[in-house]
């Protein structure tokens, strides 16, 4: 996966629900997934009960951390990264799971027009590479050569990934191309996780994988959860945006001030738009709410390789769907229903 850095969506407004309806609020925390920063808060009658809600989370989790990997490999699983590794040579058989995603993705790049891109992973490892060494070495970091750029941007396209569902196969055809999945993968995965729990029987829980927030129910004083949107601005007095009442909705949020490098004094962050190969510029944040998770993960980066006027208008045609922006120069906008779900 992405190496994620930090928490875009500040959750720390929560309030229990100890003891209503006769149910705990329980909670655990991991460093382990996704390269970030995971939390999980639920709603159960007993310890007993929430260990097995809790089992079943991280059982879930570190399923589909393995599954999206496309730095790691694990004995037994072919993932993201046995996929990269067999571009040009054969298919790779795979789970249901990565086929899910690879074909949501597909109607994701398509519904965006191209905005949202899990084949450029081709690009975006450039980036990753320079802007790692510039992280490590401030003094030395440098800007991507833009011919090696362009040269990556030709093994980019989304046609080339052949999946054959009846298989159970994933292929690249093109040798030198390789997917990323990070802009898709722990929205698609929290959407998931969720689904398992509520067949499992939760009503209300949280789960916050690393800003990719998404709740089930209410809390079970069925009073919204309450989660808040990160000031972009890590330095300014208030720590958050917004508060929002929640309830089965996800809050996804894409930003320019967690994973960036600096060069000659000018920041240059992960999100790349497929158009230029560039960051994108103009936003500092980007924040989509809905109820599915993976879509809102998705959006949020489509969001910010979009002007906002494009942006908008795609916003307000999606019903259920809403977006926050915050622009460079510090100034706000909203879709048309967002500021319903914002507190007094």
């Amino acid at each position: 996966m992405k190496r994620w850095i930090g928490i875009l969506i500040f959750a720390g407004l929560l309030t229990g629900c100890m003891e209503a309806g006769g149910k705990r609020t329980f909670d655990s925390q991991y460093f382990d997934y996704f390269d970030t920063f995971t939390s999980f808060t639920v709603c159960a009658e007993d310890e007993e009960q929430f260990q097995e809600y809790e089992e079943l989370f991280q059982s879930e989790l570190k399923r589909y951390h393995q599954l999206f990997d496309i730095y790691e490999s694990y004995s037994g699983i072919n993932n993201i990264k046995t996929i990269n590794e067999n571009a040009g040579a054969a298919p790779v058989q795979v789970e249901d799971e990565i086929i899910e995603l690879l074909e949501f993705a597909g109607k994701e790049y398509e519904k965006t027009d191209g905005k949202v891109n899990v084949a450029m992973g081709s690009v975006l490892s450039v980036w990753h590479g320079y802007r790692q060494k510039g992280v490590e070495s401030p003094t030395d970091a440098r800007l991507p050569d833009r011919q090696e750029l362009e040269k990556a941007a030709g093994h980019t396209d989304m046609e080339k990934v052949v999946i054959d569902r009846q298989k159970g196969t994933v292929y690249l055809s093109d040798p030198d191309m390789s997917l990323d999945v990070g802009a898709v993968a722990k929205g698609f995965a929290s959407q998931k996780i969720c689904d398992k729990l509520k067949a499992a029987g939760v009503t209300s829980a949280l789960i916050n994988i690393g800003g990719n927030v998404q709740t089930i129910g209410g809390k079970e004083n069925k009073k919204p959860w309450r989660v808040g949107i990160q000031n972009p601005e890590l330095s300014g007095a208030q720590p958050y945006l917004h508060a929002l009442n929640l309830q089965d909705m996800a809050l996804v949020t894409s930003g320019t001030y967690q994973r960036y490098y600096e060069v000659d004094g000018a920041r240059y962050h992960h999100i790349i738009d497929p158009e230029t190969l560039m960051p994108s510029r103009g936003y500092e944040s980007v924040t989509v709410l809905c109820p599915d998770a993976g879509m809102a993960d998705a959006l949020s980066t489509a969001l910010f390789n979009m002007s906002f006027e494009e942006g908008q208008k795609m916003i307000n045609s999606m019903a259920g769907t809403e977006a926050f922006w915050v622009f460079e120069d510090g100034s706000q906008a909203y879709s048309s229903g967002f500021e319903s779900y914002v507190e007094e």
